[in-house]
């Protein structure tokens, strides 16, 4: 791995695993492990739909690009970045610059069994859900391929496959 990019940074979709594989990545790396949306709820003291609440969407992003300079400042990390920091071209500009980028990439469906009863999704508490995924997916999918050094295939196997995967690319 480049040692100018010895930070991990993972993007991808809610449910895509981010948060769970950036524990296991950063424990197996003997890293410090970072999770953007937890930071952000730590220093307000309120949860990511509180903030959605009470600052709107665009609130929350601006928290959110804040976070992610200071975090993707650090050396030696794994951070796991909330769903839609890719939407600010300032986060993504640091991310590429700052780490190495990867993708976990899972489609609709699955993240949606995966976060179905999940109420600290606010962009879920819609009437159709999956819907709403499709079109994010839509939406996001090509921002998320773009910024990102790998893709990785986080849908249908277990954790520990797709931890693989994502060291067997660090590694090449």
């Amino acid at each position: 791995m480049n040692t100018a990019k010895n930070n991990i940074f993972l993007i991808g979709l809610m449910g895509a695993g981010k948060t769970t594989l950036g524990r296991r990545l950063a424990a197996q790396l003997g890293r410090t492990f970072y999770d953007s949306d937890q930071t952000i709820c730590e220093r307000t003291g309120v949860s990511v739909p509180t903030i959605f609440e009470m600052e709107g969407e665009e609130g929350f992003r601006v928290r959110e690009a804040a976070v992610i300079d200071e975090i993707t400042a650090r050396s030696g990390i794994v951070l796991a970045t909330g769903g839609g920091a890719v939407l600010r071209e300032e986060n993504r500009l640091r991310l590429r610059a700052r780490g190495t980028v990867v993708y976990l990439h899972a489609a609709p469906e699955i993240l949606l069994e995966r976060t179905r009863s999940d109420r600290n999704r606010p962009l879920l508490q819609v009437a159709d859900p999956l819907d709403k995924l499709r079109s994010l997916y839509q939406t996001r999918d090509p921002i998320y391929r773009a910024a990102a050094d790998f893709v990785v295939e986080a849908g249908k196997s277990d954790c520990r496959k797709t931890l693989a995967r994502i060291l067997q690319c660090l590694q090449d």
